[in-house]
């Protein structure tokens, strides 16, 4: 099996479920998106939210998909940036109980949050500091860190540093690595969106959009912009949210369906699909596998709040994960 790299914002998710829309305005924060703001914006809306529940989880865009791909037991690693901070240690200590193998600068800055404002229609917002996430910089970049790993994973989100990037994939590429990218966030595609073409059309063989995303990148509805985004890579994957996912390789083109769920918390959706598709991916099962997978994951992850799967959960998942593991041996045989 293929193992797989990761590199994105390390953060620590707080998660808060909110009554309506008017703290959003009152924040200006666009419902849906992610929105970057400092340490006094981000601790004035903490303590503005503090009488709603909270729960507290490491997360980031990367860091989430890395830890579903190591709870189904893939080789992974990941790479990111973290505060000298007991928030640093929890994001730290959580990843490496996953078994994911952790290269992680340490600054002097506070480990950056994500605070996740869940909406009563189960959308979420994201006002994220960065912190010491945002100081991971290209010269920390060592190439012995990529050596092992087959499949390279960044999540869109990390654009704004863009020799970051491009250095990142100039690595994983001398290593023969396959690079997937996840677009992350529409409001990012739209600030970032010529990096966004660049990086994608001369390093990334895999791509991730929800149809947010893709519009923004191509203009075009999901089916027509999963055949846009082919042409810039080997395989393009849209997701839409309940109706499944649209995917394409070479000249094949499927819909896969969504899995019939209990939605209380999109948050993670994204990521975890893109867990369920890689470990599909890196086993070498077709396309539509690694769509259902990727479905069976983000199906799990919406069920809870937060971007991480109850642990109960992972036993019944990997069960099944073997069974299409299975199938694939015995249709070679």
């Amino acid at each position: 099996m293929k193992k797989i790299l990761g590199i994105g914002n390390a953060l620590v998710d707080v998660m808060t479920p909110i009554t309506d829309d008017k703290l959003l305005e009152e924040f200006s924060l666009p419902k849906g998106s992610m929105q970057l703001v400092d340490e006094k914006r981000s601790n004035l809306i903490k303590s503005e939210t503090v009488n709603f529940k909270r729960t507290f989880s490491p997360g980031g865009s990367a860091a989430n998909t890395i830890h579903g791909l190591a709870m189904l037991g893939a080789g992974t690693g990941f790479i990111g940036s973290i505060g000298k901070d007991e928030t640093g240690d929890i994001f730290e200590a959580e990843m490496k109980r996953a078994g994911v193998k952790t290269f992680l600068s340490l600054r002097d800055s506070i480990t950056g949050t994500a605070i996740a404002l869940i909406t009563r229609d189960k959308e979420r917002t994201f006002a994220t500091h960065l912190g010491a996430a945002v100081e991971l910089d290209a010269k920390d970049l060592d190439p012995d860190f990529f050596n092992g790993f087959d499949i390279f994973y960044l999540e869109g989100y990390l654009i704004n540093n863009l020799p970051l990037v491009e250095s990142a994939c100039k690595i994983a590429r001398e290593k023969n690595m396959t690079i997937a990218l996840d677009l992350s966030s529409y409001n990012v595609v739209e600030a970032y969106l010529n990096d966004f073409k660049k990086i994608v059309g001369n390093y990334v063989d895999v791509i991730f959009a929800n149809e947010d995303e893709a519009r923004v990148f191509t203009g075009l509805a999901p089916e027509e912009a999963v055949k846009k985004l082919s042409e810039y890579c080997s395989i393009s994957v849209v997701k839409i949210g309940p109706a499944g996912s649209w995917l394409k390789k070479g000249e094949e083109l499927i819909k896969v369906d969504s899995m019939p769920v209990r939605c209380k918390d999109t948050t993670g959706a994204g990521d975890l699909y893109a867990s369920g598709f890689l470990y599909a991916y890196a086993n070498d099962l077709d396309l539509e596998k690694c769509g259902i997978l990727g479905s069976m994951l983000a199906g799990n992850v919406i069920e809870v709040v937060g971007a991480k799967i109850k642990e109960e959960k992972w036993p019944v998942i990997k069960k099944y994960v073997s069974i299409l593991t299975r199938d694939k041996s015995n249709e070679e045989n």
